[in-house]
């Protein structure tokens, strides 16, 4: 699931309890993330950004930090046929993790896999997209929002995880250098004159940002 969480236990809870089940790809993931430590955006989540790409009509979605692949099948869910999502991730066995649930969730033929530094690979992507949903190791929030942002056609949608950081986005000083990397991140981007934004308390916070 996402690092942590600012929305309270109890309407935590009730979220959940609204939510339905999962079928076996994505429950299939949210067991091994629970098994083997990874984070994972999580049901609640995961719907919040399967909505978005369905909202904005997205054909071409870029993932900058796909793990296991869990949000990727959420996302690849609202494309289109003939649309496609990419998916980024370092470790080889996360990305092998990944691939087979895109063939269990029927999902494989719209996912673009790249294994590997994810701001590489998007430099190397071309075209445009229409969401770009960044789940990095935090200390790379600013570059990716200087880097995904301009590949973003207007109206399309910027998406950070974690933009509230377990609440510690508040705290003074930053505790670490991946707290004040979020907090760079998050003044960036609402002082973009290209975005409008907002940052949802959803879990661990999801800054949103939509593209003039």
């Amino acid at each position: 699931m996402s690092r942590l969480t600012v929305t309270p236990e109890s309407i935590e809870a009730y979220l959940r309890e609204l939510t339905p089940p999962r079928d076996a790809a994505l429950s299939g993931l949210e067991e091994d993330a629970r098994a083997n430590k990874i984070p994972i955006v999580g049901p609640l989540v995961g719907r919040f950004l399967h909505g978005m790409a369905r909202s904005v009509g997205a054909r071409r979605i870029f993932e900058l930090g796909s793990a296991t692949g869990y949000s990727t099948v959420w996302l690849a869910r609202a494309l289109p046929e003939g649309g496609e999502i990419h998916y980024t991730e370092w470790d080889r066995k996360r990305a092998d993790t990944a691939r087979r649930a895109f063939e269990q969730a029927g999902v494989a033929a719209k996912v673009r896999a790249h294994v590997g530094d994810a701001l590489e690979s998007l430099a190397k992507t071309p075209g445009t997209f229409d969401l770009v949903f960044n789940d990095l190791d935090k200390n790379f929030y600013p570059a990716a929002l200087e880097a995904g942002v301009p590949r973003l056609r207007p109206g399309g949608v910027w998406i950070s995880d974690n933009a509230l950081w377990d609440g510690e986005v508040v705290s003074a000083p930053p505790r670490d250098e991946w707290t004040e990397s979020i907090r760079r991140h998050n003044t960036a981007a609402y002082a973009r004159p290209d975005l409008f934004c907002s940052l949802i308390p959803l879990r661990d916070g999801l800054l949103v940002g939509w593209k003039s």
